[in-house]
């Protein structure tokens, strides 16, 4: 694993918790952080994937 991987991992851990507390409070700015946070972890996890692919064919 590389950092953008586990970093991507955190980021939509985290985004899934503002997500749930928006969702428990009622604050839809917060779900919509939530969301935006999720697809930020998952895209920089993508990139960390792609890195680790790349590093494992060259091998």
């Amino acid at each position: 694993m590389n950092k953008d991987q586990v970093k991507g991992a955190v980021k939509d851990a985290a985004g899934k918790v503002q997500e749930s507390v928006g969702k428990a409070t009622g604050s839809t700015s917060q779900q919509a952080k939530g969301v935006a946070k999720q697809a930020e972890g998952k895209t920089q996890k993508g990139y960390g994937d792609a890195k680790e692919a790349v590093k494992d064919a060259t091998r």
